[in-house]
């Protein structure tokens, strides 16, 4: 149980790092993240708020009452981002994949780390439809 605990940390912070430093590039309008927004076709006023939207996201998803609904926001973030590369016909593995990578990440963290939630979900599979 205590290992458990240990990885989901572990795979929460990593994973929550990532998404800061995303967030943090986002909201000081990085040179490069200024262009590849554009390139995405999306214009530069919506950077600082995709910025904003996935700082309090990942800053709800790393306080212990507000996990699950962090993690819950943190999918529609990213999904959002997935169906951009979808649009834009990016490559699957590098640009269309990771963010699937990253929501995998994000809900694994959170159920190694939250036993109850763990029930919950296994509880939820198991009820008749």
């Amino acid at each position: 149980m205590k290992t458990q605990l240990r990885i989901g940390r572990i795979l929460s912070c990593l994973t929550a790092i990532f998404l800061l430093w995303d967030a943090a590039m986002k909201v000081v309008r990085h040179p490069m993240v200024v262009d590849a927004t554009r390139q995405l076709g999306y214009p530069d006023s919506s950077i600082q708020g995709l910025g904003l939207v996935l700082l309090a996201s990942t800053l709800l998803y790393l306080l212990p009452w507000t996990a699950p609904l962090g993690a819950l926001l943190l999918t529609g973030y990213l999904g959002g981002a997935v169906a951009t590369n979808l649009r834009v016909e990016a490559p699957l593995f590098s640009h269309l994949l990771f963010p699937i990578y990253v929501g995998a990440m994000v809900w694994a963290g959170l159920l190694l780390r939250r036993p109850d939630l763990r029930g919950a979900m296994a509880s939820a599979a198991r009820a008749p439809a």
